[in-house]
């Protein structure tokens, strides 16, 4: 039993927290906290694995008990030994530069028999199908592939309690089933199960209550049955995505009598003797938003590398307005968001971020506060980039995007941290800007985006 009286947290030096937080749960039962990004479910998920305050530190008030003891007695590796976590970015929580490895870690940390550490760690990779990477290295795999190592690395120790934020954030279909899966037969044994969450399609017959965060409050909470029964009005007005899972009809835009703005012709990558993707053939039009899908590890943010640039690819060509362009020239000429917003931030503030690549000109000024506004994102116009939630970031990344008014713009899962009204307004944005004549292409596993924008769907199979 986890209990939760009063409970109230503030970051030190910020406001962002949460205030008076009081519900219980049972064990073996399974709660999702829903609700908008900044909301505070991230620093709820903390409280209950113990990494705030002792990681991020704060002012903490009322009590967190787990069947009766207050988390404030207990050692961190005392809490982490009954709580696993599985963050919103799995690299945070990685030590080990190799698959086996980092799945061995923390039975290895908590001193467990070699022989007991291997059992474990072969279980885990091979419960969460991960035998085919085994000897390959953390930074060669995608991030959905990061995501269930990280699942897989906390199911070895064996908890009782599974915190996880976002878990399928950057999963594909077949890797948030999977999960669903696995999270059933854990819940089945007893575990209890706390996920913070803004796709709820896949957890529909996993969830036993939602709980919804709000402006770091809890505004009510709901059985599964109550929720399933709530309109799409209701839902929509509390920003939540939908409940049932979206079959994608055939989706193609007209693009006759047009011209492309960028071609890939037989376009291959081969990276440390592995063929990353091949003979890849497609085209980009201007005003269309092309969805960019496949599985985990297909190789689709190696492609966006290499139509942006970033990557030079193996053999092929890239053409921009009809004439073959370097990469040199691509990455001048096209805007690439990534999915690791971490990497592409360099300054102190939101607004310096935004306006980097901008001449500060009155239009330009006038342009990027609406855009901060219309994301959400005008108070938080002075604070540093690193200090945002996951939500945040992809949204500042978006912004920047818009802002650089490249013809060719490519967002690499820009909705994995989104809840549905800020979906609905990335989405308006993305369409307000092809009708400029923009050229977008979303790197997406999120079939909400793609039926709210996409015009046309390119898929990438795994080699």
């Amino acid at each position: 039993m986890i209990t939760l009286k009063k409970v109230s947290f503030h970051y030190k030096g910020s406001d962002a927290g949460v205030c008076d937080i009081d519900f219980s749960i049972k064990d073996g039962e399974c709660i999702v906290l829903a609700g908008p990004s900044g909301g505070g479910k991230t620093t709820l998920t903390r409280l209950l694995n113990g990494l705030a305050p002792a990681y991020y530190p704060g002012e903490l008030t009322g009590q967190i008990l787990f069947n009766g003891k207050e988390s404030v007695n207990s050692k961190s590796y005392e809490i982490g030994r009954e709580i696993g976590s599985v963050f919103q970015d799995p690299k945070s929580q990685f030590f080990s530069s190799e698959l086996a490895g980092e799945v061995a870690f923390a039975c290895e940390n908590y001193g467990m028999h070699t022989d007991e550490i291997r059992k474990r760690t072969d279980m885990a990779i091979r419960r969460f199908d991960l035998n085919c990477f085994r000897g390959h290295s953390l930074d060669v795999l995608s991030s959905g592939e990061k995501q269930r190592v990280a699942i897989a690395s906390v199911y070895a120790l064996h908890p009782n309690v599974y915190v996880c934020d976002e878990p399928t954030a950057n999963l594909d279909d077949k890797g948030s089933t999977h999960l669903a899966d696995m999270l059933q037969k854990l819940k089945k044994e007893g575990n209890t199960l706390i996920i913070a969450e803004h796709r709820l399609a896949w957890l529909a017959q996993i969830a036993d209550r939602y709980v919804y965060i709000a402006n770091g409050r809890m505004c009510w909470e709901k059985t599964a049955k109550q929720l399933a029964e709530m309109s799409d009005t209701e839902r929509d007005i509390f920003g939540l995505r939908i409940v049932d899972k979206i079959e994608l009809g055939s989706i193609q835009a007209s693009v006759e009598n047009t011209s492309p703005v960028l071609s890939a012709h037989r376009l291959s990558l081969t990276q440390n003797k592995k063929t990353i993707f091949t003979n890849q053939n497609f085209l980009l039009f201007s005003g269309q938003i092309t969805a960019l899908t496949g599985e985990n590890g297909a190789g689709k943010t190696s492609l966006a590398k290499v139509l942006t640039g970033l990557t030079r690819e193996s053999s092929g060509e890239v053409q921009l307005f009809g004439k073959r362009s370097a990469p040199s020239h691509r990455r001048k000429t096209i805007w690439y968001g990534s999915n690791d917003t971490a990497t592409q931030f360099f300054t102190n503030s939101v607004t310096e971020e935004l306006l980097l690549q901008s001449k500060k000109t009155p239009e330009v000024l006038e342009r990027a506060r609406k855009l901060l506004k219309d994301l959400g994102l005008y108070k938080f116009r002075e604070v540093h980039p690193a200090s945002l939630s996951g939500g945040q970031k992809q949204r500042l990344s978006i912004a920047c995007g818009i802002l650089s008014q490249r013809r060719i713009l490519i967002f690499d899962e820009p909705t994995s941290g989104l809840d549905g009204i800020n979906m609905e307004i990335i989405a308006s944005l993305l369409k307000d800007e092809s009708r400029k004549g923009t050229a977008i292409l979303v790197i997406t596993h999120d079939k909400e985006l793609i039926q709210r924008c996409c015009n046309f769907v390119i898929n990438i199979d795994k080699q």
